[in-house]
């Protein structure tokens, strides 16, 4: 079972899938305007909130190696581009809260968890 763990966890090509489709159902989710859906949070900055530690959690787990700011900015400049965009719509606008709840979220994710590996020291060694 744990070898089973390492192999799913290891699997980097499952977590940029997971990030690549989180990231079209979050823009897709920030621009539409049908109502949202039941599942949601009863507070929209915990709805960013939630997104944004998903995102980066999917983006440790897809690229271990990578410097934690690459990623943090990266995701930054999306919950900033996401608020622009919205800016433009008639039935949406910008938040500087929802960007604050974003950076918040990026700050969590980037914590140390306890089934993730160090950040950068993930090895396909389990014995």
């Amino acid at each position: 079972m744990r070898d089973t763990f390492y192999q799913i966890r290891d699997c980097l090509p499952l977590w940029r899938a997971a990030l690549a489709l989180s990231l079209i159902a979050i823009l897709w989710l920030a621009t539409t305007s049908y109502p949202s859906p039941a599942l949601s949070a009863p507070s929209d900055k915990v709805n960013h909130f939630i997104a944004f530690m998903e995102l980066t959690l999917l983006s440790r787990l897809g690229w271990p190696g990578k410097p934690v700011l690459r990623y943090a900015y990266a995701l930054l400049a999306f919950g900033l581009t996401l608020e622009l965009i919205q800016s433009q719509l008639d039935y949406r606008d910008f938040s500087w809260a929802d960007l604050l709840a974003d950076g918040a979220g990026i700050a969590l994710g980037l914590l140390p968890w306890p089934l993730l590996p160090p950040l950068g020291k993930m090895t396909t060694n389990h014995t």
